[in-house]
């Protein structure tokens, strides 16, 4: 029987069409086997960074009754600063953030050079179908659901915290554009 890691890296593995990630562990900061983001060059798209982590699921929250987060993102860069703060986040907040739709994450400095940006909000990945990121089965009772975290601007993440993640949506950003101008 293959292992929850195994089970979970064969899922992202048909979802790449058998593209090899490049794997990033991270040192553990709690009790707890250490969060790993995996890397995936050109995916969904050429030009594009897609990365996911394994570990955040491993902690325990209040609200997971129903399944456990693991995060992704996917960026137009080739910098690997935008997949790796998966790492630092997960590492960081995994058993204290819920990683709930709609909330944000304020990081107060650049997460990378080329880019303004000093946030994320946390939605479904809209590059997967639904099938794909929800009810990960894992071999446990509570399987992985996949949140992923959008790159935004501090200024949009008041706007969010304030007028809501829908009226944010519908204002006609590019998700995976991190050198984008803010939308507010």
């Amino acid at each position: 029987m293959p292992t929850r890691v195994e089970q979970f890296v064969s899922h992202l593995d048909r979802l790449s069409g058998g593209i090899e990630p490049r794997f990033f562990p991270f040192e553990a900061v709690r009790d707890l086997p250490p969060v790993t983001v995996m890397v995936y060059d050109d995916v969904p798209e050429p030009g594009m960074l897609t990365g996911f982590t394994y570990g955040v699921s491993l902690a325990d929250h209040p609200h997971w009754q129903l399944g456990r987060p693991e995060l992704c993102i996917s960026v137009k860069s080739d910098d690997l600063r935008w997949p790796l703060v998966l790492g630092h986040i997960g590492e960081t907040q995994r058993g204290d953030n819920p990683f709930h739709y709609g909330d944000t994450i304020n990081l107060g400095e650049r997460i990378a050079p080329d880019s303004a940006m000093t946030a994320f909000v946390i939605f479904a990945p809209a590059v997967l179908d639904r099938a794909d990121f929800a009810d990960i089965n894992v071999g446990e009772t509570r399987p992985i659901n996949i949140c992923c975290l959008f790159p935004i601007h501090e200024a949009e993440r008041r706007y969010i915290q304030d007028q809501g993640l829908e009226a944010f949506w519908k204002l006609g950003w590019d998700p995976y554009d991190v050198k984008r101008p803010s939308v507010v």
